[in-house]
């Protein structure tokens, strides 16, 4: 809790502007709307893209949140998350490069689309 809102002062100090608005931003830049799930079918295992749920596109955008935060090079936590929102609204960083890949592999695995289960 206190990380989070450390870090939103910290957006609020760097960009001026409302640190929820930004964030609310950051998670539509994040939030996957496609993914990939394995499954078997006759012995080989095929990448079948799925439409993502609103609840798990939330819970996967703010797992990729934390999760990139933690491995960025900032010193406290709530300034690696604060510089993760700042990126992900600008549409760079790890967390939206890993949304970019999951749509990737949906993209290139479509023609398998019709083993959806």
């Amino acid at each position: 809790q206190k990380i989070v809102y450390e870090a939103f002062e910290t957006v609020k100090e760097k960009t001026g502007n409302d640190p929820l608005e930004m964030f609310e931003k950051a998670m539509e830049n994040i939030m996957p709307s496609l993914e990939v799930k394995a499954r078997r079918v006759g012995g080989s295992t095929y990448q079948v893209p799925l439409e993502v749920s609103p609840a798990r596109r939330e819970t996967l955008g703010l797992r990729w949140l934390t999760l990139y935060s933690r491995s960025r090079g900032e010193k406290t936590m709530s300034a690696r998350l604060a510089a993760e929102i700042i990126d992900a609204t600008n549409n760079v960083g790890g967390a939206v490069k890993k949304r970019e890949d999951t749509h990737k592999m949906a993209e290139a695995n479509k023609a398998f689309a019709h083993y959806r289960y």
